[in-house]
């Protein structure tokens, strides 16, 4: 077993966690049942999904092969693991979408968690940098961007800021957008041959904001909509 991805596995579930124990998302989280044991079991449909779409692209068959897809270490879809991840909660919650709102900032978190898990697997450091707050890989004498302790410190300090009351699905399209805009502006910061899905990222900032503008539409026979308590 892979005890270093099992420890970023464990960063990202403690995030989630401890998001649902912010004051201002603890009290509303009151009305969803095990809030925590869903996101975490989306978390891991994203993963499993994830992997099984790495799988395929790279030329391994999932079902001649089933072993392998227990080996995370092998390589994860993130775009596929997150739209996976997204749609088990869209699932789960179709009857009462407004729930997504109370968990946005919490999966957000977790995501932060995820990325901090960096310093179990060595994984933190990017490209070269010039800045004096670079770091340096063991027998290099290169600065390097903690590229991926700049992307828990973005989406951390966003998830705070999405506990404040929204108007419906406000919270849900901020946080996609919030992923996806963190992920496109240190992916530059990745060592990459192909760039990374810099294009899936921006998609979600734009399918994100699109939320948040039809979250702000007037319902009805309503002049507005009320914000989320």
């Amino acid at each position: 077993m892979e005890f270093t991805l099992l420890g970023a596995a464990l960063t990202g579930a403690f995030g989630a966690w401890l998001g649902l124990r912010l004051p201002a998302v603890r009290k509303r989280a009151a009305s969803i049942e095990r809030p925590w044991d869903v996101l975490v079991g989306a978390a891991a449909i994203g993963v499993f999904s994830g992997r099984v779409f790495e799988m395929i692209i790279s030329g391994v068959n999932p079902l001649t092969n089933p072993f392998d897809i227990i080996l995370v270490r092998g390589g994860v879809d993130t775009v596929a693991a997150s739209v996976a991840a997204l749609a088990t909660l869209v699932w789960m919650f179709r009857s009462d979408l407004g729930a997504l709102d109370v968990l946005a900032p919490a999966a957000l978190l977790g995501l932060a968690g995820w990325h901090a898990g960096c310093l179990w697997t060595g994984s933190c450091l990017g490209t070269a940098t010039g800045y004096d707050w670079g770091f340096t890989l063991p027998g290099s004498t290169i600065p390097r961007h903690a590229t991926e302790l700049y992307a828990a410190a973005a989406l951390g300090v966003l998830a705070v800021v999405l506990t404040r009351p929204q108007r419906p699905f406000t919270a849900t399209g901020l946080a996609l957008a919030s992923a996806g805009a963190v992920r496109a502006a240190t992916q530059p910061m990745r060592p990459s041959l192909t760039g990374g899905p810099f294009w899936a990222y921006l998609g979600a900032v734009v399918i994100g904001l699109a939320i948040v503008a039809i979250g702000r539409m007037p319902r009805r026979g309503q002049p507005g909509v009320s914000r989320v308590r």
